[in-house]
């Protein structure tokens, strides 16, 4: 999800590519916790499945810890999830 990412760039980037542009960001980060959030999760998943650049978009939220909403088709908890599964299979540094 691109969300205000789009601030004052001037070079195209992963996020000018987007199917997510120009979508209600209200799909992606709702308003509420509602049980209707599930229909929209399932409906933005899709959406990003069919992204030309989901990789990156996941990518992209996993480095920078985005801890709301959808991106890169995955939820938060994935994201957190892949965190973690990273840091365990990460060698130390030091």
């Amino acid at each position: 999800m691109t969300g205000s990412l789009h601030g004052t760039r001037t070079h195209s980037d992963w996020r000018d590519h987007a199917a997510c542009v120009g979508e209600d960001p209200e799909l992606f980060f709702p308003l509420s916790d509602s049980a209707a959030f599930a229909g929209e999760e399932s409906l933005a998943r899709a959406l990003c499945r069919r992204c030309p650049v989901v990789i990156a978009c996941r990518t992209w939220a996993i480095d920078h810890g985005e801890d709301h909403g959808i991106w890169g088709a995955t939820t938060a908890a994935q994201r957190r999830a892949i965190r973690r599964a990273v840091r365990e299979t990460s060698p130390p540094t030091g």
